[in-house]
């Protein structure tokens, strides 16, 4: 995992100026070329940033025209900008649909295809962080568009109602079938050990998905008391980013029919194992 690891030829990245706990560095927005044919298609517009969206307008131009912006999915940091964009570039923008994007021109389907001169980026949808979810494909480098199923630094935040655990550990399985060379994530470095992330992300979740288990073994938790146990390692200040994932793990295992969901006292829902 370097920030050194070379981009195929015809990439490039341009950094949004939208640090934050969330979105480490910021969003990374990708342009897509053909040379030859001067084409150029943008990945994830980033947020509605002027001064970002202009640099991304200069970067196109030097590289010839565009085709098509593409979103990745609809969390504001990737889609905010789509509009603001369009006017700029005066091209249409694609996504899942236009309940997750709203400045959505063309919906794309799970394998279609978005040409850039000769060159194919291809659609996937791989719901889970969210349920609009694409990454894109650029099939002649290998090269994985990640949006934020996968980040350059630590994990992924899963965050229900949006994101849904199952759903994203498949999704995950999914992009270890495709064995792609290099991944380019929405926010931090790129990948040159793709395999080797996939598998440490899905162990992550399984070794999260075994504290949950351990935490309910003793009798029924509420969300707060889970997260006490399972992150008494970490500031007390990330408690509430971690009870996002703890409830992902809550509804996964319900809807494997593990768990069950007790009714709420004083206004907090409790979890016990399934009997």
């Amino acid at each position: 995992m370097s920030a050194a690891v070379a981009l195929p030829v015809g990439v490039e990245c341009i950094l949004a100026p939208n640090p934050s706990l969330l979105t480490g560095p910021g969003t990374n927005t990708y342009l897509v070329a053909d040379e030859a044919a001067g084409e150029v298609v943008v990945i994830d517009p980033g947020p509605d940033i002027s001064e970002h969206l202009r640099r991304v307008a200069d970067a196109v131009a030097a590289h010839g025209r565009a085709t098509a912006i593409l979103v990745t999915h609809g969390h504001p940091d990737h889609a905010d900008g789509a509009a603001s964009l369009h006017e700029l570039l005066g091209v249409p923008v694609y996504a899942w649909s236009r309940d997750g994007v709203a400045a959505m021109d063309h919906p794309l389907a799970d394998g279609a295809v978005v040409a850039v001169g000769d060159r194919n980026l291809r659609a996937l949808h791989t719901p889970g962080h969210r349920f609009d979810h694409l990454c894109f494909l650029l099939e002649d480098a290998d090269a994985l568009f990640a949006g934020d199923l996968i980040a350059g630094v630590g994990t992924v935040v899963i965050a229900p109602p949006e994101g849904d655990l199952l759903d994203y550990l498949a999704s995950l399985r999914r992009l270890q079938t495709l064995h792609p060379r290099l991944i380019l994530p929405a926010h931090g470095p790129f990948l040159d050990d793709p395999q080797a992330v996939l598998s440490y992300y899905i162990a992550h979740r399984e070794e999260r998905e075994r504290q949950v288990l351990a935490g309910l073994a003793a009798g029924p938790r509420t969300v707060g008391e889970l997260v006490s146990a399972i992150y008494a390692d970490v500031s007390a200040d990330l408690h509430p980013i971690a009870a996002y994932s703890v409830l992902a793990h809550l509804y996964k295992l319900e809807r494997e029919g593990r768990v069950h969901r007790l009714p709420a006292t004083d206004g907090q829902e409790s979890w016990s194992l399934a009997t």
